[in-house]
């Protein structure tokens, strides 16, 4: 039997046929994070996440209009999951230390296990055309942070100075203990483990006392 052939007719009404699909932006958006993990950023296209969903080219263009506003909304879902992660994490009547470990411990996690995902949303965090969501979910987490900074200043737990620079400090050890375990530097469960003794010398210094 002869093999069939697509006609061009054919082929043009199934490309541009509307799409058929239960929750198209949240298919997008896990394919978009999965090739952002598997390929890199550089390979999102929303062309291809139309073809891997199933749907027509255009389709996507109902919830993107283009490949920035895909970006935006990725990283704006890794804010909301981050944000989750810390609010679970946090527990507001432990002592200093015991929160911070908590905390730190929970931003590791969460690094280590979305290492492409956290450096596209630092990227966003950044980028003028991000959206007012996007400024609001930061401050939702990043900000949290920078919260618990100030409130243990006016209780004296911590050293006076500008709470973002402190909180960029934390911040910044975190984020480089989770790239070093994320590269093979160090062993991811050793980080996570180690997480308290971190805090310690953040909060206590590494000065003899």
């Amino acid at each position: 039997m002869p093999e069939s052939r697509e006609s061009p007719e054919s082929r043009e009404t199934r490309e541009s046929r509307p799409y058929h699909h239960g929750d198209l932006r949240s298919a997008l958006l896990a394919g978009a994070e999965r090739t952002l993990r598997e390929k890199g950023v550089g390979a999102l296209s929303l062309r291809e996440l139309a073809r891997e969903v199933g749907v027509s080219h255009a389709a996507p263009g109902r919830h993107f209009k283009d490949k920035q506003a895909l970006l935006n909304a990725l990283a704006l879902e890794g804010y909301e999951r981050l944000r989750r992660t810390i609010a679970d994490a946090d527990t507001p009547g432990l002592p200093l230390q015991d929160r911070l470990t908590s905390l730190a411990r929970a931003y590791l996690g969460f690094a280590a296990e979305n290492a492409e995902l956290l450096e596209l949303m630092f990227a966003r965090k950044h980028d003028p055309a991000a959206s007012e969501l996007l400024f609001v979910a930061v401050d939702q987490t990043v900000g949290a942070l920078e919260r618990i900074i100030v409130e243990a200043q006016r209780c004296g737990e911590i050293v006076e100075g500008d709470p973002a620079y402190l909180t960029l400090a934390l911040g910044a050890t975190l984020q480089g203990t989770a790239t070093f375990a994320a590269n093979g530097h160090i062993d991811p469960q050793e980080a996570l483990a180690g997480v308290g003794g971190l805090v310690h010398l953040l909060l206590h210094g590494l000065s003899p006392r």
